[in-house]
């Protein structure tokens, strides 16, 4: 019978057989993985990783990875490449072949196919004796005792290893190239990442709307202004410039101090030197800044001209956290 305690079990086991395998690796890193890397960055072309069953899609994994991360990249189908996709690859691409064995059929055709165009080529295999450990220029071990598949069939440790070796080109590559955050972004601009590092104050300003009222004007133009503007605050300005915000909370607050709103001004419950931000600044900054001072909106001001409000809910709608 199943049970809970059976299921966890083997879940458990699972994760610690992979990650037994992953811990492995390192005593199998070695020149030539230092001389792949070293290829890989003095490369004029591009990368082509390819492999077959299992280790394709580990393949267009670490493609997907090493795109991302400013190695241009390329995935190519090996049993595709033998029908006509080996034009992808051009003269100056360093190749990386991935099997777990290294000795599939299509591996064993496609490998000459590649030598002879004197591409460099690169191994990751499990088997460093087999034909494609051989033959290749560099091979990265990736040996693994056994599999996490009780049937010692199903690719879970084998390919694990694949993709972490993998994962170690692409960030050594990062480091070679001082790949920052900020080129990350570059890469991912729809992201929440991407528009944390990239997306300006200006560019989600609706500079149409902009609450504002003067100095002088009565509490209920305050209130209308604040209700149709639904930013929940207005700017007071005087000579175009900002002088201070009324926000909902501080007409709460003034309704419960007095019985009376007649005769009073928008500059007598305004609140004076109000935090500020430029429409060039980050949307993250304007978030810390929020953040820090426990507030909800920013008034936007380049050179002491208003520009309008960013609101907390703009930022958060934009997913950045």
């Amino acid at each position: 019978m199943i049970t809970t305690e059976n299921i966890l079990a083997t879940a458990k086991k699972t994760v610690l057989a992979e990650s037994e395998a992953i811990s492995n690796l390192v005593n199998y890193l070695d020149d030539n993985f230092v001389k792949s890397v070293e290829a890989i960055f003095s490369s004029k072309g591009r990368l082509v990783v390819t492999g077959i069953g299992k280790s394709a899609i580990i393949a267009q994994k670490i493609v997907a990875t090493l795109n991302s991360t400013g190695t241009p990249s390329l995935f190519l189908h090996a049993s595709e490449a033998i029908h006509g996709d080996l034009g992808m690859v051009q003269p100056d691409d360093v190749v990386i072949c991935i099997s777990k064995s290294g000795n599939s059929p299509e591996i064993k055709v496609l490998v000459p196919l590649l030598k002879r165009f004197n591409n460099t080529l690169i191994a990751i295999t499990g088997n460093v004796t087999s034909f494609l450990g051989k033959e290749a220029n560099y091979t990265l071990n990736t040996y693994v005792e056994k599999e996490a598949c009780p049937n010692n069939l199903a690719p879970t440790n084998s390919t694990t290893a694949q993709l972490v070796i993998g994962d170690a080109i692409a960030v050594c590559l990062m480091e070679m190239r001082n790949f920052t955050a900020e080129d990350f972004a570059k890469y991912h601009p729809g992201g929440a990442l991407g528009k944390k590092l990239l997306l300006r104050v200006g560019e989600m300003l609706d500079t149409t709307h902009k609450p504002v009222v003067a100095p002088n004007s009565s509490i209920k133009t305050v209130i209308v202004e604040i209700s149709e503007k639904r930013l929940g605050v207005t700017a007071v300005v005087e000579d175009e410039k900002v002088i201070g915000i009324i926000t909902d909370g501080d007409i709460r607050r003034m309704l419960n101090k007095t019985e009376t709103i007649a005769g009073l001004t928008a500059k007598e419950i305004m609140t004076v030197n109000p935090k500020t931000i430029q429409s060039t600044d980050l949307v993250s900054d304007a978030l810390n800044i929020l953040e820090d001072f426990s507030i909800t909106q920013l008034v936007v001001v380049d050179r002491n001209e208003y520009k309008g409000v960013l609101h907390l809910h703009d930022i958060l709608k934009e997913g950045i956290v």
